[in-house]
């Protein structure tokens, strides 16, 4: 079969990869993909949003599989534009993809359905907001409604930052239209666990547990990113906290997406605070984590095309989904700059259980360099999260570039287990 996928992050080189070893794929193609992706697949030179692009690419080449891998995509409908064209696709329509579209929509879900999450309010006027924050407890989580690229989610310690959160959100409209709704929300304390899980809209099954790090610097200082590194499984999520998830929070949503008349098909990524209360949902994503795939394809056994293709045709229960009894750590890497030539990416062929998958990178005529902001994702798979830890690390020294940086505490919390 033809297989396409849209995107070209770190994201869909694990996705390709991992597409790439199924026996069912005679062809695999990426829009736009990257120079990692280039390794397996065919990119073309087609936006993410160019629906109309991408369906005639579809069409020309006949496509049997897209496979649609960031949110931006999703929430747009770029989805619903293939299905409509009897393309078979993977990946959430517009009318589903808004549990991560709108994080006014998705607080307004679970509560209506009682799924467990932080109180919050939602507001559309500033002046409400910010009368909202003088009766709040302090710290509070002010979190844009739309899409801001991972980024758009403040916390706030004094009444002084939140109203400057209000602002920084509202009037000065930082990240855009996303603003111009914020949800306040109650701070939560405990461990960040991310949990993906494949959806086929009534069936729902989870993946491995993985835990990410946000912000920029060692020791969680610094402004939030994509994700500078990931660990899987997380030994915080056990099998009595697996087993409430699936009872109170997994299913429930798909459910309550299903009585909504938005039926779920993919990947529904649930982002969990572990609190003294219980797993409590922070945030719903609409497709694969990353870097959180970066460690999770890697483990998982089933073959990729299967299950996909499951969850399209409503028979995911039919699937057992398996993965090795082993641990991952990924490693971001990134560059404030563009144009550096990367060094050392030779060092990962065939080496069993070191990956490195690219984000922002290019292929030139110097070789492949850096494209700017995170740029390669080294994973490494060990017997368990220390060993995994340590050749993760060993195998960031095999990559050199101009001004590198990366996190040296990734998976640190495993320690403290």
């Amino acid at each position: 079969m033809k297989v396409l996928i849209v995107g070209g992050g770190g994201r869909e080189h694990a996705i390709a990869w991992k597409c790439s070893r199924s026996p069912k794929v005679d062809k695999l193609f990426a829009a736009p993909g990257n120079a990692g992706i280039a390794e397996v697949a065919e990119c073309v030179d087609i936006s993410v949003m160019d629906a109309e692009k991408l369906v005639a690419f579809a069409k020309k080449e006949a496509i049997d599989l897209a496979i649609i891998g960031p949110d931006d995509p999703l929430v747009a409908g770029v989805a619903d534009c293939f299905i409509e064209n009897g393309i078979r696709t993977f990946g959430p329509e517009k009318k589903a993809a808004i549990i991560e579209g709108s994080k006014a929509f998705s607080k307004e879900l679970m509560k209506k359905y009682k799924i467990p999450s932080a109180a919050s309010e939602t507001f559309s006027d500033p002046e409400s907001a910010l009368k909202y924050l003088e009766t709040a407890n302090m710290p509070i989580v002010l979190k844009a409604d739309g899409l801001a690229l991972g980024k758009g989610v403040l916390i706030c310690n004094t009444l002084e930052e939140a109203k400057s959160g209000v602002k920084t959100l509202m009037l000065d409209r930082q990240f855009g239209k996303a603003g111009d709704t914020i949800v306040i929300e109650e701070f939560l304390t405990g461990r960040e666990v991310s949990v993906l899980c494949f959806c086929d809209g009534k069936t729902i099954k989870p993946m491995t547990s993985a835990q990410d790090h946000k912000r920029a610097k060692d020791g969680d200082q610094g402004l939030n990113t994509g994700g500078m590194g990931t660990f899987s499984p997380s030994p915080f999520y056990t099998k009595e906290i697996d087993d409430y998830c699936k009872k109170h929070i997994y299913q429930p949503t798909i459910d309550a997406m299903h009585a909504e008349g938005r039926d779920f098909k993919g990947i529904l990524f649930c982002g969990l605070m572990l609190t003294e209360d219980g797993p409590k949902v922070l945030e719903y994503n609409a497709r694969f984590g990353d870097p959180e795939a970066q460690v999770v394809i890697p483990r998982m056994k089933n073959d990729m095309i299967d299950v996909m293709e499951a969850c399209i045709d409503g028979r995911l229960e039919e699937i057992d989904l398996a993965f090795e009894e082993n641990a991952a750590v990924c490693v971001v890497l990134v560059s404030y700059e563009k144009g550096f030539v990367i060094h050392g990416l030779e060092n990962f062929r065939d080496k069993d259980g070191y990956y490195v998958f690219h984000a922002g990178t290019k292929k030139t005529e110097q070789g492949v360099v850096t494209n700017g902001g995170r740029v390669l994702g080294v994973t490494a798979k060990g017997a368990d999260l220390f060993e995994a830890r340590a050749n993760a690390y060993k195998a960031t020294e095999w990559i050199n570039f101009d001004n590198k940086y990366l996190r040296h505490d990734i998976g640190k919390a495993i320690d403290e287990q």
